[in-house]
C-alpha cells in the first residue's frame, strides 16, 4: 500500500520506517528541509537504537523516501498518517493541536481519491471530529475517512514495540476504512498482533488513559518508597511482592526520581484539561501530577541531605541526564530539576550521559560535561546515579571510591546493592531502603 507519513519526529520517523520494512511504499513528509536533508544523509534527528539502519535499508530498497512537498507525498496515497507534535500549550496545559489542524488542511488540499486520514499523534477526545470537519470544508465531495490509531511506542524500544505490539488500537466504525487499516497492519498477523477496532473517540481516550495509569503506578511506588525509608522496609522487596500479583503486575513498579519524557507529563496534563472541559474531576490524576512534580525537586534535597546538608562550593557528579536509558530525550527529565536544586544550593555540577549530552547542553547551564563516568567522579564530593543506562550498571566501584574527594554515592535507581557499595568504602543512599 502507499502511505504518506506527515511528520518525521519520533513517532512519524519510526512508524514510517517500520511500515516500509513491512513492504509498504512510504513517503515521509516534513516542512523542515534541513531535517530531511540530514535524514537522507543518514543522520537521525533522534537517538533510537536500530533506527538509522532501518531507515537506510528501506531507502536502498526504494520503499522509503522523504520530501518537504506535502502535495506530492499525499497524492495517490491509500492512507495519510498525521504524526506531528502535540506539545502542552503554553499557559494552560491543553494539547496544542495547531500542527494537527494545519496538517489536516494541507492534506485536504492534496487528496485525490478515496483516502484514510489517520491521526497517529496523541490527541484529545474529539480531535478526529474536528479533523473530519476541516477536510470536509476544504475538500467537499472527496471520499475520505478519518481514523484514530494512537501509538504506544516506548522510547529506546520503539522498533520492537511497533513490530511486536501488545495491541493496535484503531478507532473507526467505517467498513472501507477498517479494510484499509487491516491491510496496512496485515504483515503483523504472523505475530498475532491483536487489532482492536473501536469508536474513534474511545481510541483517542485509550492513549491518554493508558499513560495516566502507568504514571499513576510510578507515582504510587515512589510514595511507597518514601514510606519504606521511614518504616525500615525495602521498596524493592515490596515492589516484587505486590508485582507478583497478576492483577497488579511488576512493570512500572520501580521506585526512582519521578517520571519525565515526551509523553507522561504532557498527556496527564492534557487528560486533566479534557476532564475539566467535560466537568469530570480526575482527582487521582491530579494528585499524580502534583506528587511527581514535587518529587523531582525533592531528589535534589535528598542528595544534599546525603552530603551532610551543606553543598555550597562542593562538586556533585551526575550520571545520566536523559529521562530514561536508550534515548537522548531531555524533555521533563528528572535530572533537570535535580541539577537545578543542587545549583540553587550552591553546588558545582559535572555530568555525563552516553547519548544526551548535546540535548542537555541546550537546556542546562553552568554544568561541566565530561566524557566518561570516572571523569565525573574525579574529585567529586558526591556521585548521583539518575538514569539507569547499562553503562552505569557495572562501574568499578573501587576505582570510583579511589578518585572521589568524598565517598558518597546516591543511587536514585537502586542499581547497586547497598552492601556492595559500602564494602569498597562508599557511603550509600538509595531509594526506599530504610
Amino acid at each position: 500500500m502507499r502511505i504518506a507519513m506527515i511528520g518525521t519526529g519520533y513517532v512519524g520517523l519510526v512508524s514510517g520506517a517500520c511500515f516500509a520494512d513491512f513492504g509498504h511504499n512510504v513517503v515521509c513528509v516534513d516542512k523542515d528541509a534541513a531535517k530531511i536533508e540530514k535524514i537522507e544523509a543518514g543522520v537521525m534527528p533522534i537517538y533510537e537504537p536500530g533506527l538509522a539502519d532501518l531507515v537506510a535499508t528501506n531507502v536502498r530498497a526504494n520503499r522509503l523516501s522523504f520530501t518537504t512537498d506535502i502535495a506530492a507525498g499525499v497524492a495517490g496515497a491509500d492512507a495519510v498518517f498525521i504524526a506531528v507534535g502535540t506539545p502542552s500549550r503554553r499557559g494552560d496545559g491543553h494539547a496544542d493541536l495547531s500542527y494537527v489542524f494545519a496538517a489536516a488542511k494541507e492534506i485536504a488540499a492534496a487528496i485525490s481519491g478515496p483516502t484514510v486520514i489517520v491521526t497517529k499523534s496523541t490527541v484529545p477526545v474529539g480531535t478526529g471530529d474536528e479533523v473530519e470537519r476541516i477536510i470536509g470544508e476544504i475538500a467537499p465531495g472527496q471520499e475520505y475517512w478519518v481514523v484514530s490509531n494512537p501509538e504506544f511506542l516506548r522510547e529506546g524500544a520503539a522498533i520492537e514495540d511497533f513490530k511486536r505490539p501488545d495491541r493496535i488500537v484503531i478507532g473507526t466504525e467505517n467498513p472501507q476504512a477498517t479494510k484499509i487499516m487491516q491491510d496496512i497492519y496485515r504483515p503483523l498477523s504472523l505475530n498475532r498482533a491483536p487489532l482492536m477496532f473501536t469508536g474513534r473517540r474511545s481510541a483517542e481516550l485509550i492513549k491518554y488513559a493508558a499513560n495516566a495509569f502507568l504514571a499513576t503506578k510510578i507515582t504510587f511506588i515512589n510514595e511507597i518508597a518514601d514510606l519504606c525509608e521511614k518504616a525500615g522496609a525495602d521498596v524493592q522487596e515490596v515492589s516484587r511482592g505486590i508485582g507478583m500479583d497478576n492483577r497488579i503486575g511488576s512493570k512500572f513498579l520501580h521506585a526512582g526520581p519521578g517520571y519525565g519524557g515526551s509523553c507522561f507529563p504532557k498527556d496527564t496534563l492534557a487528560l486533566l484539561k479534557t476532564a475539566d472541559d467535560n466537568d469530570v474531576p480526575l482527582r487521582i490524576v491530579e494528585a499524580v501530577v502534583k506528587v511527581n512534580d514535587n518529587r523531582k525537586r525533592a531528589m535534589g534535597r535528598k542528595v544534599i541531605h546525603a552530603m551532610g546538608g551543606e553543598v555550597r562550593g562542593k562538586t556533585v557528579g551526575v550520571l545520566g541526564l536523559a529521562f530514561k536509558p536508550n534515548t537522548d530525550d531531555m524533555r521533563d527529565a528528572p535530572s533537570l530539576a535535580i541539577i537545578q536544586a543542587l545549583q540553587d544550593a550552591g553546588a558545582k555540577v559535572r555530568a555525563y550521559d552516553p547519548e544526551a549530552v548535546e540535548q542537555a547542553k541546550m537546556v542546562l547551564s553552568g554544568v561541566e560535561f565530561m566524557d566518561d563516568p570516572y571523569a565525573v567522579a574525579e574529585g567529586a564530593d558526591a556521585l548521583v546515579l539518575v538514569t539507569e543506562w547499562n553503562a552505569f550498571r557495572a562501574l568499578d566501584l573501587r576505582r570510583v571510591a579511589a578518585v572521589m574527594k568524598e565517598p558518597v554515592l546516591v543511587d536514585l535507581r537502586n542499581i547497586y546493592p547497598q552492601g556492595d557499595v559500602e564494602r569498597v568504602g562508599l557511603r550509600y543512599a538509595g531509594i526506599g531502603r530504610g
